[in-house]
């Protein structure tokens, strides 16, 4: 029932970014190109998203535990460390220059859009290539 419950989810999520336009690199990088083509719809996307979560939080912590959980699993450390800070950098720098994220890329490999693989597949292999540098 949970991996029903998360693909659902997933599928929901999937469907906002593509309506809000989120899957087309080229929206995402006039984003950032204030000098010329500005296009401040990712700012709406990204409030929206924001204003979904603060409301999906104050129900959610309300709650004794989660549904399909003993206990809430929340992150307790609070350092700033070296891989977060590089994770973080090369996501901006990734998401820059591609104008694709994770969140956008996914659901544009329905599109059998090329360059979601080349993305999802480049993203993929830089996963995998952090996990086992992690481990040595």
């Amino acid at each position: 029932m949970q991996i029903l419950i998360a693909a659902l989810i997933g599928l929901i999520f999937g469907v906002g970014i593509t309506l809000g336009g989120m899957i087309n690199p080229a929206k995402v990088l006039n984003f950032f190109d204030i000098a010329g083509r500005w296009d401040p719809s990712l700012a709406f996307v990204m409030g929206s998203a924001l204003i979904v979560t603060a409301i999906g939080y104050c129900l959610v912590w309300k709650r004794p535990a989660p549904v399909f959980e003993a206990k809430f699993q929340v992150p307790t450390r609070k350092d700033i460390d070296p891989p977060l800070i590089g994770g973080a950098a090369l996501f901006g720098v990734g998401w820059g220059i591609a104008g694709f994220c994770p969140g956008g890329a996914i659901p544009a490999l329905g599109l059998f859009e090329p360059q979601a693989f080349l993305f999802v597949g480049s993203m993929l292999a830089g996963l995998y290539l952090a996990r086992t540098l992690r481990k040595s």
